[in-house]
């Protein structure tokens, strides 16, 4: 149990020992934006469509209709609609979950090199692990959160641009600390077993507390030592970097939450409406019903003979009673389908990462 709960306060991160590093089961650096899968799709989209008060109150219009004792429509006259507007709605979803698919693929797939048994070897950004060693040449995207160990630049200096993270252009500089910015070489990275212990996986970009532990001695890193997923290496030629977290504990992840249906605030004040229009239109059932119920009672009794009441009906109440659902059938135009109100799917939007260039959206 102690273990457990020192994991969680506290990452440890080892180079070029990635048996280490697996003790601790942390996430790999494949990233998952999409919602649905072929065998969840129906049955998760139907649920957050009926999310929606409306939808729900055709439903249960629909399931009045398929009474016999109180329908005095077709169901097809509910039915029809309900069904195509569902089927419109899932199949935006389905478009909209195929193209994240498509970009969590793209983004999943694309090379990086990885420093493996003593030599640089392609890898896709799916398979970086924590602890590895990555390489990365001007103008490309940062694949996982790097401490960076090494540059081109004197002192270690690197120069990274920040607009998919926070949306400024200007560029920022980050520095490797001094003990490690001599690791220029593949042979002595190779040998490099240096361990970082951090803080936890959380979303704040501008913060980063946490020490390397190298050669018996410790180092304290900040910020300003690291390389966050999603940003971009410019005016370097080219720098070393160790995977400190990946996919979804990367900052951008953890800023990106769980893709969600967005509920605006006029699609809040589409679903109060429908509600106090639904009131309304049980109030109208109800007097409508004491009224038939009355009637029943005080004139209908004499007319047995002529309008008898069906086989189920055996008092002026249980008439009523009957009457107030087929009135809610009758009045259900009360509230038309084409009030109600469609959730358009949310993206991540706390990083900026996933507001603005689409093709980089979930990096």
């Amino acid at each position: 149990m102690a273990l457990c709960a020192k994991k969680q306060e506290e990452r440890r991160a080892r180079a070029n020992d990635r048996e280490y590093n697996e003790k601790f089961q942390y996430a790999s650096n494949c990233i998952k934006t999409s919602k649905y899968n072929i065998l969840t799709f129906l049955p998760v989209n139907l649920f957050e469509q009926f999310q929606e008060v409306a939808n729900t109150y055709f439903l249960f219009l629909l399931i009045l209709q398929l009474i016999p004792q109180v329908s005095s429509l077709s169901w097809f006259t509910t039915i029809v609609p309900l069904v195509l507007v569902l089927a419109i709605t899932a199949v935006k979803d389905a478009t909209d979950d195929y193209f994240r698919h498509k970009s969590d693929n793209q983004v999943n797939n694309r090379q990086s090199q990885v420093l493996i048994d003593g030599s640089l070897q392609q890898e896709q950004w799916m398979n970086v692990r924590v602890g590895d060693i990555i390489k990365l040449e001007n103008n490309q995207f940062v694949a996982a959160d790097l401490l960076l160990l090494s540059s081109s630049e004197p002192h270690g200096l690197c120069y990274i641009e920040t607009a998919e993270l926070d949306g400024e252009t200007n560029m920022k500089v980050r520095q490797a600390i001094p003990v490690t910015s001599e690791l220029g070489d593949i042979s002595r990275l190779a040998k490099f077993d240096g361990e970082v212990v951090c803080e936890p996986p959380n979303n704040k970009l501008d913060k980063f507390s946490g020490a390397l532990y190298w050669k018996e001695s410790k180092f304290p890193l900040s910020n300003q030592n690291m390389l966050l997923r999603g940003c971009v290496l410019r005016n370097t030629e080219w720098c070393f970097g160790l995977v400190v977290f990946a996919g979804p504990d990367t900052k951008l992840m953890q800023n990106s939450g769980r893709t969600k249906f967005k509920r605006t605030s006029i699609d809040r004040l589409m679903n109060t409406l429908v509600l106090w229009i639904f009131g309304f239109l049980v109030c109208m059932g109800v007097i409508l019903a004491i009224g038939n119920a009355i009637w029943e009672h005080e004139v209908g009794t004499r007319f047995q003979v002529y309008l008898p009441w069906d086989e189920a009906v055996d008092s002026a109440f249980f008439s009523g009673f009957l009457s107030f659902w087929s009135y809610i059938i009758i009045l259900n135009t009360v509230v038309p389908i084409s009030l109600y109100v469609r959730y358009a799917p949310l993206r991540p939007g706390v990083c900026r990462a996933a507001q603005v260039a689409p093709r980089q959206t979930f990096l």
